[in-house]
């Protein structure tokens, strides 16, 4: 059966930052939507997955080893996996994330990290 999903409604009922929800899964790739503020990673690498970044709403820095990619509303980035970067994050700022299961965790994406199941 097909479903409509709605990026801003689903990421909206989200009533915590941090909090990954996974809205859909496309050939074995977990669809999640996080909400982020005053946050920046450490430098990590994903060495098994790619990793999309789409901004649904805000904008956020992006620091890589080839530099610092500002990404606004509407724009996505494609992490290719073995690419060494993080996250920076100063107002509020919603995403779409997709990539493999077991590529996001509390090690590479702050402590504060939490798995939601697909509703």
């Amino acid at each position: 059966m097909l479903k409509k999903i709605n990026l801003l409604d689903e990421v909206n009922k989200i009533n915590e930052l941090y909090v990954y929800k996974k809205i859909a899964i496309l050939n074995n790739n977990i669809l999640s939507v996080v909400q982020v503020e005053n946050r920046t990673l450490d430098f990590h690498v994903h060495e098994n997955s790619d990793e999309l970044f789409f901004v649904i709403e805000g904008e956020f820095k992006f620091d890589t080893d080839d530099g610092v990619i500002l990404l606004k509303e509407g724009e996505m980035i494609v992490v290719p996996k073995g690419t060494r970067h993080r996250p920076i994050v100063t107002t509020l700022t919603k995403f779409l994330m997709i990539e493999l299961p077991g590529t996001l965790n509390k090690q590479n994406s702050g402590d504060k990290y939490e798995d939601s199941d697909i509703n």
